[in-house]
């Protein structure tokens, strides 16, 4: 890099990255500020988010990346990290869109599912034609995961969920649920929950002070009954439910640098060319 424009890249980023790194990073890049930046500020004055444009996220290969196979990129972790980051400088909740469905969404199926839920849900929440969500996080159990009242009993042929999930990430738009519940032993499972199962709700939470455009909801389970095929199988305890949060966790991580970055440029930009006391 020229030594004049060191500034773009303080910590020499480029000279650890592959030629397909760069190439993954540019063409974010370049979707973020045609499709993202125009109407972000639009859309976070009217907490707007279009769930179609999931299929413009798929269809560029920004969902599932490290996963093999199942219609996915196959990118390295770092090329999910710098899509991340090319996410979050236009606005964090775009990020948030990318992160859950494929760090809490995609990789615990991926991870801990049979094969025929990879073969089921993968391709479509890989192309953004199917939504998820993340179901961990109540009201009295934040940080405190263990403490969820959500919990799971199996009778005969199915499992009955009880419990209400909430600040969950896409819940009013999901199409599958990924719900964490404990049972009366206190062991957690996960399972896969489609939209329309009956006794199943959300609703959006309104009015929030951050994450605007991002839609942010409740989940109700009520006496709401699983197949018992839809239980992610090869899940090992809080193991599972961390590995996926770890995940997230790297993503978020990359988007931190993109958003310091947009704003330290945006910061430059302004003072360079503001003009004082005319």
């Amino acid at each position: 890099m020229n030594s004049d424009n060191i500034w773009l890249d303080p910590l020499y980023l480029d000279d650890l990255l592959s030629e397909e790194e760069k190439a993954i990073r540019k063409t974010t890049h370049d979707y973020c500020n045609k499709n993202l930046l125009p109407t972000v500020v639009k859309n976070n004055k009217n907490h707007h988010f279009d769930k179609n444009i999931y299929k413009e996220f798929g269809s560029m290969g920004f969902l599932g990346t490290t996963i093999e196979g199942y219609g996915s990129s196959n990118s390295s972790k770092v090329s999910y990290g710098l899509i991340a980051a090319e996410f979050e400088s236009i606005d964090s909740s775009y990020r948030s869109a990318i992160s859950v469905q494929s760090s809490l969404v995609i990789h615990p199926i991926y991870c801990f599912g049979s094969e025929e839920q990879k073969n089921k849900y993968l391709p479509e929440l890989i192309k953004g034609t199917l939504v998820g969500c993340f179901g961990l996080t109540e009201s009295e159990a934040g940080s405190d995961t263990s403490s969820m009242k959500t919990n799971f009993k199996e009778e005969k042929n199915h499992f009955v969920l009880n419990g209400t999930k909430t600040w969950i990430t896409n819940a009013p738009i999901a199409d599958i649920f990924i719900i964490w519940a404990l049972n009366s032993k206190r062991d957690i499972r996960g399972f896969i929950v489609e939209k329309n199962t009956n006794g199943l709700s959300t609703s959006l939470i309104k009015n929030k002070a951050s994450l605007k455009i991002s839609p942010t909801g409740q989940i109700i389970l009520n006496n709401i009954k699983i197949p018992k095929e839809n239980i992610l199988p090869n899940t090992k305890g809080w193991k599972s439910v961390f590995s996926c949060l770890n995940n997230a966790r790297y993503g978020i991580a990359w988007g931190v640098m993109g958003t310091a970055q947009a704003s330290w440029l945006i910061a430059k930009e302004y003072v360079e060319n503001r003009i004082m006391f005319k």
